[in-house]
């Protein structure tokens, strides 16, 4: 029966020739086919070196918390920030941080506190216009995590702090490469000579510090 339903339907030997000599040369092909190109920029891999970022003052800004009254915590910010980064992901080797942040840019959302805060009393922003932060060594704690050493200058005093610095990534989603830091660190106001209401308590010492970084890969 076989042989006869065979020779009855000639077709069904050459459809089956047809479908494994397809198979063998759709096999071939795929596995003859170049690899896709890597697409991927130096600034996107983690091979690449240190690389240069620069600040984009409009999606970066500096966050501060200190204890009013002996109650709540209150927030401020800094709008005017600038100055660049460099590093390679997944390394401490090369990293480095300048960053200058304008004091009379201070932000509370109430105009009678600003002025308060570039006065004397507080920031002196006539005397003091910038605080920086200069890195000077950095160590990885883990794949996004670094505590970077650097040197903070606040009202005319320079002092050794260590940053909490934590890696939020890099791509380019068709603006050019981008990359993201959040660093946090805590100070005593009082060391950098900013004493205001500390003395009774009615405003904190300590201060915590939050700066959001987002940069655009430096033009060579």
């Amino acid at each position: 029966m076989t042989t006869t339903t065979n020779h009855r339907r000639p077709w069904l030997a050459i459809v089956s020739v047809s479908a494994v000599s397809g198979a063998l040369m759709l096999g071939l092909t795929q596995q003859d086919a170049p690899a896709a190109p890597n697409t991927a920029t130096p600034a996107t891999t983690a091979t690449s070196g240190p690389q240069v970022f620069t600040v984009d003052d409009v999606h970066s800004m500096a966050l501060f918390r200190v204890r009013h009254l002996g109650a709540g915590q209150f927030w401020g910010r800094f709008n005017d920030i600038e100055g660049n980064f460099t590093f390679a992901p997944g390394k401490a080797e090369g990293m480095k941080f300048d960053i200058t942040i304008k004091v009379d840019s201070v932000d509370t959302a109430n105009d009678d506190l600003n002025k308060h805060l570039r006065s004397p009393d507080f920031f002196s922003a006539k005397d003091f216009p910038s605080m920086t932060f200069k890195s000077t060594s950095a160590q990885k704690v883990d794949d996004s995590i670094y505590d970077v050493t650097g040197d903070l200058t606040l009202h005319g005093v320079t002092k050794s702090i260590v940053a909490r610095v934590e890696y939020c990534g890099m791509a380019d989603m068709g603006r050019g490469p981008k990359a993201g830091f959040e660093a946090q660190l805590l100070i005593k106001r009082s060391e950098f000579g900013i004493k205001y209401g500390t003395d009774k308590g009615a405003i904190g010492d300590d201060v915590k510090i939050i700066v959001g970084l987002e940069g655009a890969l430096a033009k060579k």
